[in-house]
């Protein structure tokens, strides 16, 4: 069940686990995922600074983020720089490498707009009967540990 984006699997949100994986939640975003959720796992997800290339939450700006909005809008505290708007992938990546941008801008943003990806899907299976069934099948097949 792991999202995979153009044959392109999304690298693991946990540090030493090399792609998302069923048996550990914590490596990846679930579509059934709560708003909560996402912000929890974001918030403890690898993020190193200044290092775009080794980094999953690169991963969700470029196959997830910007292909959906068209652009990453950052929300921020004046004090840290304000709001910016990036159009394009590689902005982010510059301005993150020099250090304009460290995991304390990046995370609450890219977990406020997954939230935003996803919020229609949720509401999709709690307002669709069938829908919930089928998720509660296929929640019933999910490895445990």
């Amino acid at each position: 069940k792991p999202i995979i984006v153009s044959h392109h699997m999304l690298k693991s949100l946990v540090k030493g686990v090399e792609k998302m994986s069923k048996s550990i939640p914590d490596s990846a975003i679930f579509m059934e995922d709560s708003a909560k959720e996402v912000e929890r796992k974001i918030k403890k997800a690898y993020c190193p600074e200044k290092d775009v290339d080794d980094n999953p939450i690169f991963d969700y700006i470029k196959y997830l983020i910007i292909p959906r909005f068209g652009k990453f809008e950052l929300k921020r505290p004046e004090k840290y720089g304000g709001d910016k708007t990036y159009n394009t992938y590689e902005e982010i990546c510059e301005d993150y490498k020099k250090g304009d941008l460290n995991p304390g801008d990046l995370k609450p943003n890219v977990a406020r707009l997954i939230n935003d990806m996803i919020e229609p899907v949720r509401k999709h299976f709690e307002n669709d009967p069938e829908a919930k069934k089928i998720l509660q099948l296929v929640n019933s097949f999910k490895v445990t540990r």
